[in-house]
């Protein structure tokens, strides 16, 4: 067989034994070859500055050498063992410490996985059975998930919608679906249905932010009516603050999930909350009609943890975070700046350390308001951007401590090629 050498040698093979061609996570037009520190390579050579970051792990950068020592370091000693590690248990203790909520961590691998079992155990915990999500909230892969995740056509609420085949029509009567932001639907929800047992919510969905007081709202709604309020922490985890979204906004809920950072660029992700609710998953408590059965062989790895522990060390470091909103704060202002200057209408939307334009000149306060962008806008704004050197996901920028000035000069030549794309694109209309 002939030597590969070029991406589109791989996006070929790929397309002979992947669905679609790819992983089903991104642009499988795009082959990364390797990562370091801020920057990425394709299979064809060419360089990027990285604000995708593996969708969000990658925190503080490709291959920082702290991590990577306390990886090798691991590596000899087991990968992983289906049992108890010191590694894993220091990280929950980290954990625990760190995130308000946390009395008790449960471990599993990904994000969806801690978002689907927060579900069963909140229904655990109440002997109740309904879920109220948000539309265009992102929950995982789960059935319950997939509700009204990105419907592509409109709904009375609280209506679920499936957004994906293969899900029984039974699924949709146990999720109820509200608009974000919006306290007095959710009142409303909660006053007629008597057999809700959480409210599951992004604390910035993905990247529309939480009115002030909304959710101080869904905790004291959650309060009245005896309901588990769950933060879906996987994005904003260990991001927004070291604390994660319940520490910057001061809103505790009663469970939380955690992925992508915690585990150091490695496949981890946890669950977390009141010992009263854990204790769901100690059968020797809660007897066998109440207990939550969960296992996963690699929950807690050893070489995740090592990785996880190492990446919270320097997130604890005097600086850290504000290093890390100084950036995003420059990478917003820049694109905000050269976008008003162009006269094309825009909304920036997130947080400093996560944000992405919207091209509308529409309030967006949740998924239908986001709906009203010029999505053609955002795709060529996109591709521009990527033909310029830089590499992010079409919805957002992740920033990432791994920035540096010459990086913040090549998004900004970048920006100003993108823009005059759209205003190019604006006088041809």
């Amino acid at each position: 067989m002939r030597k590969i050498q070029t991406q589109a040698d791989w996006i070929a093979r790929a397309q002979q034994v992947l669905p679609a061609g790819g992983f089903g996570n991104f642009d499988p037009g795009i082959i990364i070859r390797n990562g370091q520190g801020s920057r990425v390579w394709d299979e064809d050579g060419r360089e990027y500055v990285d604000y995708l970051i593996g969708s969000g792990p990658m925190l503080l950068g490709h291959g920082h050498p702290e991590v990577l020592d306390a990886v090798f370091e691991q590596i000899p000693q087991g990968m992983s063992f289906f049992a108890n590690n010191t590694k894993g248990i220091e990280l929950a203790e980290e954990i625990c410490s760190a995130v308000p909520c946390a009395e008790q961590v449960r471990f599993v691998t990904s994000g969806g996985e801690a978002d689907m079992y927060a579900i069963r155990l909140a229904r655990a915990f109440t002997g109740r059975n309904k879920i109220i999500k948000f539309e265009g909230g992102y929950h995982g892969m789960s059935a319950e998930a997939q509700m009204s995740l990105a419907p592509n056509r409109r709904v009375n609420f609280p209506q679920a919608i499936p957004d994906s085949a293969g899900i029984p029509d039974t699924v949709a009567e146990q999720v109820l679906i509200a608009p974000f932001n919006d306290l007095a639907a959710v009142a409303s929800l909660l006053s007629e249905q008597v057999d809700v047992a959480a409210i599951i919510v992004e604390p910035l969905q993905r990247i529309i932010p939480a009115l002030p007081g909304y959710l101080a709202g869904l905790r004291a709604l959650c309060d009245q009516h005896n309901v588990l309020l769950i933060f879906d922490e996987i994005v904003t985890g260990f991001r927004l603050a070291y604390g994660g979204a319940q520490e910057l906004y001061g809103v505790t809920p009663d469970i939380c999930t955690l992925g992508k950072i915690i585990g150091g660029g490695f496949p981890l992700a946890a669950l977390a909350g009141r010992r009263e609710i854990m204790q769901h998953f100690d059968k020797s408590l809660v007897g066998a009609d109440k207990w939550l059965m969960q296992l996963g062989t690699l929950s807690g790895n050893p070489v995740a943890a090592a990785a996880g522990l190492k990446t919270m060390q320097v997130l604890r470091r005097d600086g850290a975070y504000d290093t890390l909103r100084a950036t995003g704060r420059t990478l917003w202002d820049m694109q905000h700046k050269a976008l008003t200057a162009a006269g094309i209408d825009h909304q920036m939307l997130g947080d400093a350390t996560l944000f992405d334009i919207l091209f509308t000149d529409a309030k967006v306060v949740d998924y239908r308001g986001a709906q009203t962008a010029d999505a053609r806008l955002g795709t060529l704004y996109n591709d521009a951007l990527r033909q310029a050197g830089i590499f992010k996901s079409p919805g957002k920028l992740y920033a990432s401590l791994a920035i540096n000035a010459d990086d913040l000069a090549l998004t900004q030549a970048a920006v100003e090629t993108a823009v005059d794309a759209l205003c190019n694109a604006v006088l041809q209309q």
